[in-house]
């Protein structure tokens, strides 16, 4: 077999080139009109609580959140293979990344942590665990991150 010099081995993987015409986007809104409301009533409005503790705070993202990866890096390779699973059955996970202090609050040893419904799943082998057993698809749709 010949090869030509200067060319590389290539994948036989296609590329598909959009080449439609998409028409300009809309101009942007005006700016909304200035609000009635008293400063000091606007601020207490958007204020939050500065006091919460990070317990409380990791309780409530789990409360508001039906699918949260909790990690210590952005970059964990773990983390990246979880998101990377539960986007293919088309969930797209809130990442959290936290302190090794934090981890204690989540009552696991190591991160990255996995929660659904409010209910700790465990670690990334749990995650493969709970898909193999055709259990994740049902629980997803449970808690609404996902529609049937």
């Amino acid at each position: 077999m010949k090869t030509m010099r200067g060319l590389r081995n290539c994948s036989n993987d296609a590329v598909t080139l959009d080449l439609t015409v998409h028409p300009p986007p809309p101009p942007p809104l005006p700016p909304p009109a200035p609000s009635t409301v008293s400063s000091s009533t606007a601020s207490t409005s958007l204020s939050f609580d500065e006091e919460e503790t990070s317990e409380s705070k990791i309780g409530r993202l789990i409360s508001e959140h039906p699918v949260i990866i909790f990690t210590r890096f952005s970059s964990c390779c773990m983390c990246h293979v979880m998101k990377k699973l539960l986007s293919t059955v088309g969930v797209h996970p809130t990442v959290i990344e936290i302190d090794d202090g934090e981890i204690a609050y989540l009552a696991v040893e190591a991160a990255p942590v996995l929660f659904i419904g409010g209910t700790c799943v465990g670690g990334f082998e749990s995650l493969v665990a709970l898909h193999l057993s055709g259990q994740l698809i049902p629980r997803l749709v449970e808690v609404g991150a996902l529609w049937a």
